[in-house]
């Protein structure tokens, strides 16, 4: 009896713009990481050759080596704002180098187009990564911290941290967002309820 034919979830694809060899390997570890297939190139004749030549969900760019008022950046910024529904299968996220960001963000922001300024944190990159990519629908869901148990989360940050390049911002010291604090006090109440009937009925209190 033949075996029947299995389906290949496609690998994600995402092209990242950067002639910075620090930034560009840091980049490519990072997404390499999660399991999408990478390709990194160093110029905008290169761009438009890989944009013609394959399909990619993601376009990761460097906004200094496009400039707000090239015909390659308008180009662009009218792909970023195809809907779904009407074809869009790529999305873009543009890196802003922190020094020149003056020059670039208003531009940026009056398009509506996603941005980070680097350096950035390694969590806030991949949530926005992973929103866009969830856009085109090339991943089901988006990656959040708090999919996780907080004492898990804790030491993927610490391992993060641990390979913090001059791309990402640097956490000595771990911050955590409202909503991961408030999973954390309530898997401790719920701890310390458990503790406490467990430690009635031990004792044979007829609450219990």
């Amino acid at each position: 009896m033949a075996s029947l034919p299995t389906t290949v979830p496609k690998q994600v694809g995402i092209l990242v713009l950067e002639n910075d060899p620090g930034n560009s390997t840091a980049l490519k570890q990072i997404l390499d990481s999660e399991g999408w297939r990478v390709r990194i190139i160093e110029d905008v004749p290169m761009l438009h050759v890989e944009l013609k030549t394959a399909e990619y969900s993601l376009l990761i760019a460097n906004v200094a080596l496009l400039g707000v008022e090239s015909t390659t950046f308008q180009v662009l910024r009218e792909l970023a704002n195809v809907p779904l529904e009407e074809g869009g299968r790529l999305r873009i996220l543009f890196v802003v180098p922190e020094l020149t960001g003056s020059q670039f963000i208003g531009d940026l922001e009056v398009s509506h187009l996603p941005y980070v300024v680097r350096p950035f944190h390694l969590h806030d990159f991949l949530e926005k990564v992973s929103d866009l990519l969830v856009e085109v629908k090339a991943i089901e869901g988006p990656i959040r911290m708090t999919r996780y148990e907080f004492g898990a989360a804790r030491k993927k940050k610490k391992q993060q941290a641990s390979r913090t390049t001059s791309m990402f911002a640097s956490r000595d010291s771990y911050s955590y967002t409202e909503e991961e604090i408030a999973e954390y006090e309530k898997q401790e109440a719920e701890s310390s309820k458990n503790r406490r009937t467990k430690l009635r009925t031990n004792l044979g209190d007829p609450r219990s």
